[in-house]
């Protein structure tokens, strides 16, 4: 079964994580790990498209 729909969006925000996860080797505090994510995932939109009816 082939939908049409890809994946991309929801790659580009696992991608930015992980890249976020990088940047912040040494943090001593999740906390401040997931403040970062949120600085820099906050604003996306990663809805996936929903087939219509």
């Amino acid at each position: 079964m082939q939908l049409g729909y890809s994946n991309a969006r929801l790659e580009a925000f696992n991608n930015r994580i992980k890249v976020t996860i990088r940047m912040a080797y040494g943090f001593h505090h999740v906390d401040n790990l997931i403040a970062l994510i949120m600085l820099r995932c906050g604003g996306l939109d990663i809805r996936l498209p929903q087939p219509t009816i």
